[in-house]
């Protein structure tokens, strides 16, 4: 179902892509937006080394869920930080995409949770996260990736 590499001498090991994963800060959500069109939009990611999920948060309302309501099918696409070839203009850096199906997170503690997990990678503040899960927890989405193909890319751009 799904194209192998194309470039497979590129291809990283599953380790070093699900590492990618873990540690990258934001990506794009591809979806099937209105009348069939793509539509990506920037999200972070928190990877779940226990299920192996990804997930997202966001509001309850708008493009993306209206997309995700009608098609569950979407990608999720992010780049490490790379590496500028020393003298020179190009570029060293890890690609990793994965296929899936998004599932909505229904329970609201659980989402709770996962919200809190995702807001410590870019806040230490315990206060800091609490006051904003007291403002806008209730009005929050969870998204859950379920993959289904996961490939990794040493890409260098010369």
């Amino acid at each position: 179902m799904f194209r192998p590499l194309r470039r497979f001498k590129q291809q990283l090991p599953e380790e070093e892509t699900l590492e990618v994963l873990k540690h990258a800060k934001r990506g794009v959500l591809s979806v099937i937006g209105d009348d069939g069109w793509p539509y990506g939009i920037w999200l972070n990611p928190y990877y779940c080394e226990t299920d192996g999920c990804l997930y997202f948060h966001g509001a309850k309302e708008g493009h993306k869920i209206d997309a995700l309501q009608k098609d569950s099918r979407a990608s999720f696409t992010v780049i490490d930080e790379g590496s500028r070839d020393e003298g020179g203009w190009a570029y060293t850096f890890r690609s990793v995409v994965v296929f899936g199906h998004i599932q909505f997170v229904e329970d609201h503690a659980t989402a709770l949770d996962l919200c809190r997990k995702l807001a410590r990678r870019f806040n230490p503040s315990e206060d800091d996260i609490e006051k904003e899960i007291q403002m806008a927890g209730a009005r929050v989405q969870v998204l859950r990736l379920v993959p289904e193909h996961i490939t990794g890319k040493r890409v260098h751009e010369a």
